[in-house]
C-alpha cells in the first residue's frame, strides 16, 4: 500500500517539494560551512520524494550515540536553518497540506505534508529509516 501511496505523492506534488529540498541543498553546498545543512537536505528530498511506509527519527535514538548534529551544535545548527530556510520549506509543505486536505482522499497526503513541514523546520540531527527497522528494533 505504501508503494501505491508513493506514486500517487510523487506524481501530484511531492516531487515539486522534493527539487525544492534539493535546491536549498546545492545552495548550501556552495559553501563549505553550510555542508551539513546540505546533507539534511538530500536525506530530506530522498524522504520527501518518498514518504510512505518511512519515518524520520533523531540519529542518537537510532544509534545509541550522541554525534555533532544531535548535541548543541545540532540544535544552534537547526536553529540557523530555520531563520534562512526551514521557515520557507516548512510553509510549502503546510500549503501543499491543507490543499490536499480540501479532498477525503488527500488527507493521509495532507498528513504526510503536516510531519515534513515540522521536519522542515529542524533537520539537523534526523534519519530517515524504514517502518520495518522501527518495530524491529527497541528504542
Amino acid at each position: 500500500m505504501s508503494t501505491l501511496g508513493n506514486i500517487i505523492w510523487f506524481l501530484f506534488g511531492g516531487v515539486f517539494l522534493g527539487i525544492a529540498w534539493c535546491l536549498y541543498g546545492v545552495l548550501c553546498f556552495v559553501s563549505i560551512i553550510g555542508i551539513p545543512w546540505g546533507r539534511a537536505c538530500f536525506t530530506m528530498a530522498n524522504f520527501c520524494f518518498f514518504p510512505f511506509g518511512r519515518e524520520a527519527v533523531r540519529r542518537e535514538h537510532l544509534t545509541g550515540k550522541k554525534d555533532i548534529g544531535t548535541g548543541t551544535l545540532g540544535t544552534i545548527g537547526n536553529i540557523v536553518w530555520c531563520i534562512f530556510a526551514g521557515i520557507w520549506l516548512a510553509i510549502g509543505h503546510l500549503f501543499s497540506g491543507l490543499l490536499c486536505c480540501i479532498t477525503i482522499i488527500g488527507i493521509p497526503f495532507g498528513l504526510q505534508h503536516f510531519k515534513i513541514a515540522g521536519l522542515a523546520l529542524m533537520p539537523i540531527g534526523m534519519t530517515i529509516v524504514s517502518k520495518e527497522t522501527l518495530r524491529n528494533r527497541s528504542f
